[in-house]
């Protein structure tokens, strides 16, 4: 399938590591021109063949400054995707979760989307574009995750479906992707969130890679790979979807039971 990308630019947000590199690559092999915004630029981002551009997408100046200097690379922007979100999760429930914990997953995981968004709409609104922001299967079962992240997801969401009506009338197709667990370097090390998910259950991270999807009732039996989620972003974006919007493509292996 040609999906008529390859006159097109794009920013990637969170493009440093995992789902969003891998969004950085799937574009960049379909000839858009990509600019990929991180808090650190790994030697990954850098070889990847997109512009790399260094910014805290977790406050309204990060998101100023690397839009500033998106739009200065690029000319314009066709595509967006708000990739950035997770943030410092912690394995706690509601009543351990403070208003600081709280301010800082919103931030980073809602705000930053609002954020991006309204920057890159006018350019989107100009060129007939469009918009894939990436939420959490915990969006739709807030109780696997931490109950601040699930919420600010869910919102991310609802904003989707909102921006999706208020400027489809004029070009602007904005959808959702919803990624189960997916084998990315947030559960690889010991220091992070899948690393503290599998030390409460006693495990050490081979093991809750092993149980762990038969435990949360994955179908598949496997996690999600980053480019799995890459290939459904790419094609919302393309012209091949061009009647899909306000949509959520949830890609999970099958844990979210629900119709």
């Amino acid at each position: 399938m040609n999906l008529n990308l390859d006159s097109k630019t794009a920013i990637v947000t969170g493009a440093s590591r995992g789902i969003g590199l891998a969004i950085v690559k799937a574009l960049v092999a379909e000839g858009v021109r990509v600019v990929g915004v991180a808090r650190s630029v790994t030697p990954g981002l850098k070889d990847a063949g997109a512009i790399a551009v260094s910014a805290d997408l977790g406050t309204a100046e990060g998101v100023t400054a690397a839009f500033d200097a998106a739009v200065s690379e690029l000319g314009g922007i066709d595509l967006l995707v708000n990739n950035v979100g997770g943030g410092d999760l912690k394995v706690q429930g509601f009543l351990d979760t403070d208003d600081e914990q709280w301010a800082h997953l919103i931030d980073v995981n809602l705000l930053s989307t609002v954020r991006a968004s309204r920057l890159a709409l006018p350019s989107l609104i100009e060129r007939k574009g469009a918009i894939v922001n990436i939420s959490t299967v915990s969006a739709r079962m807030p109780g696997l995750g931490p109950v601040a992240y699930a919420s600010a997801k869910a919102a991310v969401t609802a904003l989707s479906k909102a921006l999706a009506e208020e400027f489809g009338p004029q070009g602007v197709r904005v959808n959702t992707v919803s990624p189960g667990f997916v084998r990315s370097s947030i559960y690889d090390s010991p220091d992070d969130f899948g690393g503290k998910i599998a030390a409460a259950f006693g495990m050490e991270i081979p093991t809750f890679f092993e149980q762990a999807p038969g435990a949360l009732g994955v179908t598949t039996g496997r996690f999600v790979e980053p480019e799995e989620i890459a290939t459904a972003v790419v094609f919302l974006l393309s012209a091949a979807a061009a009647s899909i919007t306000g949509a959520d493509y949830v890609v999970d292996g099958g844990m979210l039971k629900a119709v």
